[in-house]
């Protein structure tokens, strides 16, 4: 029997390269070995957007088309919304009761986005029981794989203490405690050399037209001591040198060569890489041109996965409902 892995992702905008590359090739791969449930979560997306949810159906529908371009088969996964499945809501309450206030304040990335978003009102009760509400999203459907970051490795744990507190508590065995699967991947910079994000303007999408993609390459931030092209380059302060290493990890050491001896400028190098990202993308950007024109498709299939998805959430529902003493009308 296949093991099976829950992955979820914020509609918070257009998925880019860092995204593909650090997850959805991932996910891709996985599918072919896990019964996979991969869940667009958008009550995540309100924990600290909720002021403004204007774009949040077409971003739902954008990481949809991304997803299916690159190759997520919904005849292999469960491709769903997490708030068409309203067992997952119950769950995250019934969860919320026996789990004390201090693991969820203790998780790391809490009081990092409380500074990172400072100025911005997200001290909220949805915002601090979000691990509770990512547990609930594991457990509905009784994931036993979950693949992560290093810096998801907290939010993976308190599941598992939750696992092991409610099946004490209940004296069942409702819960399997589900285990990380770490993600190893080179992280992509943003074109200005801090982290790729959506906030900083500085992403290349998955969804980028080969005229775009040439446009932001040529804008990548390359060694500010390399002020000619005779000059010899430090490969390792170069945002495209990264790409290479992410993008053609067999060329990486002759690209930094081509650079340490200045036998290639900045300009030619970054053509070259424009070329090489647009020829990864094309069958992506092509794929995704045809279901852009199809959305009554895609949310067919979201329609249809959900449906899959709350089967299996509604067994897991009543199991927790017997254990808690809950009438189940």
């Amino acid at each position: 029997m296949k093991g099976r892995v829950f992955n979820g992702m914020r509609p918070t905008g257009h998925l880019h390269l860092g995204n593909y590359l650090g997850s959805v090739v991932n996910m891709v791969t996985l599918q072919e070995n896990y019964e996979c449930f991969f869940c667009i979560v958008d009550w995540h997306a309100l924990t600290t957007g909720y002021e403004d949810t204007a774009e949040l159906q077409d971003n739902i529908l954008n990481i949809a088309i991304d997803w299916l371009s690159a190759g997520i088969d919904p005849k292999k996964s469960v491709i769903f919304v997490q708030s068409s499945v309203k067992e997952g809501a119950e769950l995250h309450l019934l969860l919320s009761m026996p789990t004390p206030l201090s693991w969820v304040e203790r998780i790391p990335t809490y009081k990092e986005q409380l500074r990172q978003l400072e100025g911005r009102n997200i001290a909220t009760y949805g915002f601090l029981g979000y691990p509770v509400l990512m547990a609930a999203d594991i457990l509905a459907y009784k994931a036993g794989v979950i693949p992560v970051g290093e810096d998801q490795l907290p939010h993976i744990e308190i599941t598992r203490e939750i696992v092991r507190r409610f099946n004490f508590l209940f004296k069942s065995e409702v819960f399997p405690e589900p285990v990380a699967k770490l993600t190893r991947f080179a992280l992509l910079p943003g074109i200005d050399g801090r982290k790729m994000s959506k906030s900083y303007g500085n992403e290349i999408h998955m969804s980028d037209n080969p005229a775009t993609i040439r446009t932001k390459v040529a804008q990548m931030v390359t060694d500010p001591q390399r002020i000619r092209k005779t000059d010899p380059g430090r490969p390792e302060v170069c945002v495209p040198y990264q790409f290479y290493r992410a993008f053609v990890p067999e060329q990486q050491e002759h690209v930094a060569e081509e650079c340490r001896n200045a036998s290639i400028g900045c300009v030619a190098c970054k053509q070259r890489l424009a070329d090489i990202i647009i020829d990864r993308m094309a069958p992506l950007y092509e794929k995704r041109q045809k279901l852009a024109q199809r959305p009554d498709d895609v949310m067919d299939i979201l329609h249809d996965g959900a449906g899959r998805a709350r089967m299996v959430a509604k067994a897991t529902l009543a199991d927790v409902r017997r254990v808690m003493n809950l009438r189940d009308f």
